[in-house]
């Protein structure tokens, strides 16, 4: 099996080359081909992270105070900020120390956990952009059995199984994962614990593995993107039927803002996890990474307000409370 890649000169410390890294320690080599650009990647980078909670935790705040803001559509959006920012906290502050303090050791233990939270979020935001599919079907499709089937336990049953469906299967594939032998020098050509490159460590046959993988990502994602797909033929085909054209387009409308972040998640996760093993190089994969765990999460909550009337208004609302509070 290979051993780990290190470019020449790139790392400013070798693996396991400094006191905060010991022997069985991995070590994060992200954007080691670029050292000199760490710096600026880093302030851009944090730059990204911060935008990102800030944007995602106003949406949270507007969707969970704003009483116009209350319908399920709203609902299951707080619940994608929510994922957002975990997403971000698990990648972001891993990725700055890889820049600021190159060649710094992360123990088996946390890449592990580090692991099993991307899978687990990548899972659980799968199974949400099904249920803001479903949402958006229901509404459109039967507006007057709408209030009846979107009820309030409902939401919360779906939103729970979004957050919780995927942590079994990220459990077994991590601990499985991590119960291969790594062999050689262990660096990881990534910015954070992945599959992909944690299977280059690897001193052992990973065939069964690789293939257990590839089938829980098709039932993963392209169940649900077919789920997702299916849901909007319907919507165009009901919408089309329309005799309004401002009805026509006030109902997809609504729908804009959800298939937007779903062609952004789904075509920058599907080139990296359908393929494990890709043939492609690991500064690729490094840059399209960065598109669904850090640019993404940053984008959504620009990608909602700025397309939806009704979250625009709700911000207007709290800036003209705010300014109103300072007067005197």
């Amino acid at each position: 099996m290979p051993a780990a890649w290190a470019p020449p000169g790139a790392p400013d410390a070798p693996p396991c080359a400094n006191q905060s890294c010991t022997p069985r320690d991995l070590v994060l080599l992200g954007f080691a081909h670029v050292p000199t650009l760490r710096p600026l990647l880093a302030a851009l980078f944090l730059a990204t992270f911060l935008l990102t909670l800030l944007g995602n935790a106003l949406i949270v705040l507007l969707t969970a105070l704003d009483p116009a803001l209350r319908s399920p559509m709203y609902f299951f959006l707080r619940h994608l900020a929510l994922l957002e920012i975990s997403f971000s906290l698990n990648i972001a502050p891993r990725l700055l120390v890889t820049l600021l303090r190159p060649g710094r050791g992360v123990s088996p233990t946390g890449c592990a956990l580090q692991l099993l939270l991307v899978l687990s979020c990548v899972t659980s935001e799968c199974f949400l952009l099904t249920a803001m599919a479903w949402d958006r079907y229901v509404a459109i499709c039967r507006p007057l059995r709408y209030g009846a089937i979107m009820t309030p336990r409902l939401c919360h049953l779906l939103a729970a199984t979004c957050w919780l469906a995927g942590v079994p299967v990220s459990l077994v594939f991590t601990v499985w994962l991590f119960s291969f032998p790594f062999c050689g020098p262990r660096g990881i050509r990534h910015f954070f614990c992945d599959i992909a490159p944690l299977l280059s460590l690897v001193c052992a046959d990973t065939r069964l593995f690789e293939a257990n993988v590839l089938a829980a990502t098709v039932l993963i994602m392209i169940v649900p993107f077919c789920l997702i797909a299916t849901s909007y033929s319907k919507i165009v085909a009901t919408v089309l039927r329309l005799p309004s054209a401002t009805g026509r387009h006030k109902a997809l409308s609504t729908c804009a803002s959800h298939l937007i972040v779903v062609v952004l998640f789904y075509g920058t996760t599907g080139v990296i996890h359908l393929r494990p093993k890709a043939s492609y190089s690991p500064e690729s994969k490094q840059v399209v990474s960065l598109s669904y765990t850090l640019v993404t999460p940053m984008l959504n909550p620009l990608i909602y307000s700025l397309r939806n009337k009704e979250v625009k208004a709700a911000l207007g609302r709290v800036c003209v409370q705010r300014r109103g509070t300072h007067l005197p």
